[in-house]
């Protein structure tokens, strides 16, 4: 996500709404989606499946362009644990223009009282695979990648990334389609998942929008199920979210071998201020991560990430559910069709957290397990290696019921 002003939290305490996201149709192109959770309030069956509230445990910034074994820190779009070690993953978003694309590892001092410590033990760049490193965009040969995501398998406990290439601003510049793809945990090359047919990037206007593809994935049913969301609406599917209007981006449920199991539309809020006049970037919108719930293969956390310019950012965390959704992978255009979205209930509202800065945090993932059957989550920040941002770490402890 580009550079942006960055808003200050209200040193507040946690609210939690209570109120849900509607069950909505989709309607065609220029109606509204609604998505907002203020507008209507769920059914008892709906308040039986959701309900997660959450409480700030700590926060810990890591230092501007930190400096690690040759490496840059910085653009750190997603976060997963790792069983086999008990470290943490982190990949950046540098798309091989400071250095190669890249993970990082890192033992990260959490529990009920906060964030302690973040201590980075190792990197490594991924590879293609022909065993080289990723070239910049800038060489132009189509082989370029942009990381946003990284889960640790865990049967294997190798890594898998999400890249969400690259949508061309002109004919003349080449199409790189998005992937998700399997790493040792040296990062050599080992494969990738077979993605459904409508995350492909075409040049007829369809598919995902440009720097809007699979940025989210999460292993769960008992790690059977890798389930994905693009990060924005399909082209087909309608508008970006609008003051006035939400969207509907598509959430996919596959097989650890690319069987489409299930897909479904996920209501993304309408964005939630006016923008600068004076600013030449339009607000942004969508979901940059989502996570299984460990004990429910229909339930996830997702975060929703917007920025607006003059406002920044506003980041919510969702407890969602695809039970009672409709199915959507035959329906080859959302706009105008009649479908019930996943149900939604937020969780969390980050300008209600009193952290220190709401910015752009893009990754999240579970931690240990607290005293009193609480879950921890420890969600990361973007800084875009901008001198107006942060790399943050979030610690939230999670209550599922």
């Amino acid at each position: 996500m580009r550079t942006s002003l960055i808003r200050r939290a209200s040193v507040a305490a946690l609210v939690l709404a209570a109120t849900m996201a509607p069950v909505v149709a989709a309607r065609p192109s220029g109606a509204d989606p609604r998505s907002d959770t203020a507008a209507a309030r769920s059914g008892p069956a709906a308040k039986s499946l959701l309900g997660a509230k959450a409480r700030l445990l700590g926060e810990k910034i890591v230092p501007y362009k930190l400096a690690f074994r040759g490496t840059t820190v910085g653009g750190l779009s997603g976060i997963d644990r790792n069983p086999c070690t008990g470290e943490y993953v982190m990949i950046s978003d540098d798309r091989s223009n400071l250095q190669p694309a890249r993970f990082y590892t890192a033992r990260i001092g959490l529990d009920g009282a906060g964030v302690h410590s973040v201590d980075f033990t190792g990197t490594h760049p991924f590879l293609q695979p022909d065993g080289s490193p990723y070239p910049p965009a800038s060489v132009g040969d189509g082989k370029a990648v942009d990381p946003e995501e990284v889960r640790v398998d865990p049967r294997s406990c190798r890594y898998w990334w999400a890249q969400e290439g690259d949508r061309p601003a002109s004919s003349s510049q080449p199409v790189i389609q998005p992937s998700i793809q399997f790493a040792n945990r040296l990062g050599a090359y080992r494969g990738q998942l077979p993605l459904p047919a409508n995350y492909e990037v075409t040049l007829d206007d369809r598919g995902p929008r440009r720097n809007k593809a699979v940025e989210a994935f999460t292993f769960g049913d008992r790690d059977r199920v890798v389930t994905s969301a693009v990060e924005g609406p399909l082209l087909q599917d309608g508008p970006d979210p609008t003051l006035e209007h939400g969207a509907l981006v598509r959430v996919t449920q596959q097989s650890r071998d690319g069987r489409v199991l299930g897909q479904f539309a996920y209501p993304v809020e309408r964005i939630f201020a006016e923008s600068d006049p004076s600013s030449p970037w339009p607000p942004d919108t969508g979901v940059p991560s989502i996570l299984a719930f460990p004990d429910d293969p229909s339930r996830y956390l997702v975060l929703e990430r917007s920025w607006v310019a003059g406002s920044g950012y506003k980041i919510r965390l969702y407890d969602a559910t695809t039970r009672g959704a409709t199915e959507v992978q035959d329906i080859d255009s959302l706009a105008g069709r009649q479908v019930l979205p996943m149900r939604k209930k937020l969780v969390a509202d980050f300008h209600d957290l009193g952290l220190s800065t709401v910015d752009n945090t893009e990754g999240m993932t579970w931690g240990p397990a607290l005293p009193g059957g609480e879950r921890s989550l420890l969600l990361v920040s973007d800084d875009n290696f901008a001198d107006d941002a942060v790399t943050q770490l979030v610690a939230l402890g999670i209550r599922t019921r």
